[in-house]
């Protein structure tokens, strides 16, 4: 009667224990799909990237990006100066500005 009972629990509770297995395999495989898809490395066992590896393109993909990176702050550097001398233009005093601009006039002439 005993073996029934234990027979009876395995049979009630091996159904829920199949649907939980399935869920956390269908979260690993949604969750590995969802990081490939969207470019993110794949990790192994210990924590070693598995996917992607480092390639040529990739070398090329972070080459011209810092190519690029560089361009942006050189540009951005003389972005600055040209707001700095427009800031110092702004703020003078008009009387400043006109002997300045007088001085430079005398100048072409």
């Amino acid at each position: 009667m005993e073996s029934a009972d234990k027979l009876m629990f395995v049979q009630g509770i091996f159904p829920l224990i199949a649907i939980i297995v399935s869920v956390a395999v269908a979260g690993w495989v949604v969750t590995t799909w969802l990081r490939i898809k969207n470019g993110y490395p794949l990790d192994g066992a210990w924590g070693q990237a598995i996917y992607p590896k480092n390639n040529d393109e990739a070398v090329e993909r972070i080459r011209l990006l810092s190519q690029e990176n560089a361009q942006l702050r050189a540009e951005l550097g003389s972005v600055k100066d040209r707001l700095a001398n427009v800031e110092r233009i702004v703020t003078d005093s008009a009387v400043s500005l006109d002997r300045e601009i007088e001085q430079l006039r005398g100048k072409s002439n």
